[in-house]
C-alpha cells in the first residue's frame, strides 16, 4: 500500500496512469486465477484515506512531490542549518496534508444507487456519487498547521537560531504556538490511527502536569512540570516533536516508502506473485507455499503487515479455496505471511529503522540480527502449511504452465534493487543513499517493460504516492515524541522498569527466575500495547519503558531491542484485535475471531524465539551475534525447536503422521525446552521430541496392522 487509503481494482502495476496491464499479467494465461485480481489495500497503522481527485488530488500531490523532493536533496546535501531545522520544514510540508487527506471521522456513504423509480436505470438516472472533499474546518487546520510548524524559523520572531536561544526560557507566543501544535498533533494522530495512541499521549501529559501531585513516597512521582516546560520539552528541544521518531520517518523510512511506490509501479508486485506460482505449480502444496512466497516477497514493496495479507489474500483466495482449505485455515495462513513482511530483510517494518537509531547500529546489523529469527519464522509457517495439506486432504490445483524460469530470466530485474540495498549497505554506504540509488536502479529498469514504464507522470505519481503514504507514520512520530519527552523530563522509564523488576523479584530472588518472570511480565505487557496503538508507536512505548528493565537484568541491548521489536510487530497477530487477521477474514470470509487464533498458530515460533534472545547467552547466536559454531548450533537447535512447536499446534510429526495427544504435548514440552539453548534443556527437548517421534510411530505401525 502506497497511497494510505483503501484502492479495489487493478494494482498500480497492472493499470498505471500512462499504460495498459503489465507484462507480468500479459504473459499469464487467460484462464488463471490471477489474471485479473481484485487488489486490496489497507494499511495498519492508519486509517482510510480519502481519494482526492481533481483540482485539490492535484495540489495534494504537488506538496507531497516538493516533500519528496525535499527528502531527496537532504540524502546528498543536507540543509546547513542542521537536522532540527530540517525537521521543522519536513513536519510543515507534510503534517498539514494529514487534515486534507484524512477524515475527522469516517467516510459518509456512497451515493451512487440507481433510481429505483426509473423501469430502466440509465447513466441518467445514477445518482452521482458526493465527492469527499476536506471541509473548510479541514483547510483551515491545514493553514494553522502550516503556521504553527513554520513558527520556528518565522523571521519575525528572530528566525530559527533565536528561537533555539529561547530554550527553556520560552516567551508567551512561543507557549501559545507551542500547545496548539500540541493540539494539531494529537488530532492528526487520532484521524491517522484512531482514539488509542491519541488517549496514550494525553495520559502521558497529565502524569507529566500532574504527577507532583502524586505521594511523593510512591516511586513514580516527581517534582512535576508546569505548562510551559511541557511545552518547552516538546516544541524546543530534540526530545519532542522533533526527537528521534520523527527523525528516522523523514530521514529513512520516508525513502523505502518512495522505493516501495517506485517498486511497485515498475510492475514488481504483480511478478512477485506470478513467481510465487510458478515456482510451486507441481506442488499438491503450491496454493500454500505461493501465498507464503508471494507475503514474502511483496512485503519489500508495502513493509505493512495487514497491507501485505490483504494483498495477498485478494490474490491468493481462489487458489487456496480451490485447493480445500477452509476459510479460516486461509484467512490465518495469510495474515502470517502478511505480517513477516514486517519482520524479513531487506525491508524490515519502520520500526527497524529506529531500533538503528535508537542502538546508534547501521541499518545493515538490524537486517544481520533479523535474518536466522527470519529463517525460523517462515520455517515454522512452511511446517505448518505442510501439516495442513495432510490433515485437511489439500487437493492439488491447476497452477499457470508459465515456466519460473522463464518468468525469471523476463522479470527477475526486479530483484536487482533489492540485491543493491544489501551491497551497497555491505560496502559502507549510508542506508538514505543505498535506498535512493536502489529506487533509480528501479525506476531505470521500468525501461525493460514498455507497459511498466516509468514515465514522468508516473514518476511524479510514485514520489507524491510515497509521500503521502507515510503521512500516518509522521503523525504517529511526531505524537510518540510527547511520550518520550515526558519519559525523559520526569524519569518515568526508570521507575517503571524498576517496577517491573520488583514484581518480578517478589516472587523469587533467584536471578534467573527473575530475568524469566520479567521477560514474561514484558512480553505481556507489550503485547497488551499493542492491541492499542501501532506498531512504531508500541515499539517507541516498550522500548523506554520495558529496554531500561531488561538492560538492567544484564540482558544486552541488541537482545532487548530485538525482543520489544518483535513483540510489537505481533501485536497484528495477536487477539482480539490482529489487525492481520482481520483484513484476512475479510478477504477469505471467514469468521473473524477463528481465523485470529489460527493466525497465532501459524505465527507461533515468532513469539517464542524473542524470549530465546533475552533468556540465556547462546540465545544470542540467534541474532547472528557469536562465534560462527555457536551461531549454527544454536539455529539449529532453534529449528528443531519449531519442529516440536509445529507438532504442537498442527497435530501432525513431518515424515510419520497424525500426532495422538502425547505426541502433541511432547512436541510442546520439547519446543519449549530447546529454544532455552541451555546444555541440559537441549538434552530434555531432544528426549521429548524423540518420544513425541516414537509414539507417532507407534500409533502409525498400529493403524497400518488393524
Amino acid at each position: 500500500m502506497v497511497d494510505g487509503r483503501y484502492r479495489t481494482g487493478r494494482t498500480a502495476a497492472d493499470d498505471g496512469p500512462d499504460g495498459p496491464p503489465s507484462a507480468v499479467a500479459a504473459d499469464r494465461p487467460p484462464d488463471s486465477p490471477l489474471a485479473d485480481p481484485a487488489a486490496v489495500h489497507f494499511d495498519d497503522e492508519e486509517r482510510p484515506a480519502r481519494a482526492l481527485t481533481g483540482r485539490i488530488g492535484i495540489a495534494v500531490a504537488v506538496v507531497a512531490f516538493a516533500a519528496a523532493l525535499l527528502v531527496l536533496w537532504q540524502v546528498f546535501r543536507p540543509l546547513a542549518q542542521g537536522s532540527q531545522f530540517y525537521l521543522i520544514i519536513f513536519l510543515a510540508g507534510t503534517l498539514p496534508l494529514v487534515f486534507l487527506v484524512y477524515r475527522s471521522g469516517f467516510p459518509p456513504r456512497k451515493k451512487n444507487e440507481p433510481d429505483l423509480e426509473a423501469d430502466q436505470p440509465d447513466l441518467k438516472t445514477i445518482k452521482p456519487k458526493r465527492r469527499d472533499l476536506p471541509s473548510p474546518l479541514d483547510w483551515a487546520l491545514a493553514a494553522i498547521t502550516l503556521l504553527v510548524c513554520l513558527y520556528p524559523v518565522n523571521p519575525f520572531g528572530g528566525g530559527y537560531n533565536e528561537f533555539l536561544n529561547r530554550q527553556g526560557l520560552l516567551e508567551t507566543p512561543d507557549v501559545i504556538a507551542g500547545a496548539v501544535m500540541l493540539v494539531l498533533v494529537v488530532e492528526a494522530c487520532r484521524r491517522t490511527t484512531g482514539l488509542a495512541l491519541p488517549i496514550v499521549c494525553l495520559a502521558f501529559l497529565a502524569y507529566g502536569y500532574y504527577g507532583g501531585l502524586l505521594p511523593q513516597n510512591w516511586s513514580i512521582a516527581h517534582s512535576g512540570l508546569d505548562f510551559a516546560q511541557i511545552v518547552d520539552a516538546l516544541y524546543n528541544s530534540g526530545s519532542g516533536f522533533y526527537g528521534t521518531p520523527l527523525d528516522v520517518a523523514a530521514t529513512y523510512i520516508v525513502l523505502f516508502t518512495i522505493y516501495g511506490a517506485v517498486l511497485d509501479l515498475s510492475g514488481a508486485s504483480r511478478f512477485f506473485v506470478d513467481l510465487s506460482v510458478a515456482a510451486f505449480r507441481k506442488s499438491r502444496s503450491a496454493a500454500g507455499r505461493t501465498a507464503v512466497a508471494a507475503g514474502f516477497l511483496l512485503g519489500t514493496v508495502s513493509g505493512s503487515g495487514t497491507a501485505t495479507a490483504v494483498s495477498v489474500g485478494a490474490v491468493t483466495w481462489p487458489m487456496l479455496r480451490r485447493a480445500g482449505y477452509p476459510a479460516e485455515q486461509a484467512g490465518g495462513m495469510l495474515a502470517a505471511a502478511g505480517v513477516g513482511a514486517i519482520l524479513s530483510p531487506p525491508t524490515l517494518g519502520a520500526a527497524a529503522f529506529i531500533v538503528a537509531e535508537y542502538l546508534d547500529v547501521s541499518y545493515l546489523t538490524v537486517l544481520g540480527w533479523a535474518m536466522i529469527p527470519t529463517v525460523l519464522y517462515y520455517l515454522g509457517i512452511l511446517l505448518a502449511v505442510e501439516i495442513d495439506v495432510r490433515r485437511f486432504q489439500v487437493r492439488p490445483i491447476d497452477a499457470p504452465a508459465t515456466s519460473a524460469w522463464r518468468l525469471l530470466g523476463r522479470f527477475g530485474y526486479h530483484f536487482s534493487s533489492l540485491v543493491l540495498i544489501v551491497l551497497l549497505l555491505a560496502v559502507g554506504q549510508s542506508a538514505t543513499r543505498a535506498v535512493v540509488y536502489a529506487t533509480l536502479l528501479a525506476a531505470v529498469l521500468s525501461f525493460l517493460d514498455r507497459r511498466a514504464w516509468l514515465t514522468p507522470r508516473r514518476l511524479f505519481a510514485a514520489l507524491s504516492a510515497g509521500v503521502r503514504g507515510v503521512l500516518p507514520v509522521v503523525a504517529v512520530c511526531a505524537a510518540a515524541g510527547i511520550i518520550t519527552a515526558t519519559t525523559t523530563k520526569t524519569g518515568l522509564g526508570a521507575q517503571l522498569a524498576s517496577l517491573l523488576i520488583d514484581g518480578a523479584r517478589a516472587v523469587s530472588d533467584n536471578p534467573t527466575v527473575v530475568l524469566a518472570l520479567t521477560v514474561v511480565l514484558a512480553a505481556i505487557a507489550l503485547a497488551v500495547l499493542g492491541l492499542a496503538v501501532p506498531v512504531t508507536a508500541s515499539f517507541i512505548i516498550g522500548w523506554v519503558i520495558i529496554g531500561p528493565a531488561l538492560l538492567g537484568l544484564g540482558v544486552s541491548a541488541p537482545a532487548a531491542a530485538m525482543f520489544v521489536f518483535y513483540y510489537s510487530v505481533l501485536s497484528e497477530v495477536t487477539p482480539p484485535t490482529a489487525l492481520a487477521a482481520v483484513g484476512a477474514s475479510a478477504i477469505t470470509g471467514g469468521r473473524t475471531v477463528p481465523t485470529m487464533w489460527q493466525a497465532l498458530k501459524y505465527a507461533l515460533p515468532a513469539f517464542l524465539a524473542p524470549i530465546a534472545f533475552v533468556l540465556t547467552d547462546p540465545g544470542e547466536y540467534l541474532l547472528a551475534r557469536g562465534p560462527v559454531t555457536g551461531v549454527v548450533w544454536a539455529t539449529v537447535v532453534a529449528a528443531f525447536a519449531v519442529v516440536g512447536l509445529a507438532v504442537a499446534t498442527g497435530g501432525w510429526v513431518p515424515g510419520i503422521g497424525a500426532a495422538g495427544p502425547a505426541s502433541r504435548v511432547l512436541g510442546g514440552v520439547a519446543g519449549l525446552l530447546l529454544l532455552y539453548l541451555a546444555p541440559l534443556t537441549i538434552a530434555a527437548g531432544a528426549v521429548a521430541l524423540a518420544l513425541a517421534a516414537g509414539i507417532a510411530i507407534i500409533h502409525r505401525t498400529g493403524r497400518t496392522t488393524l
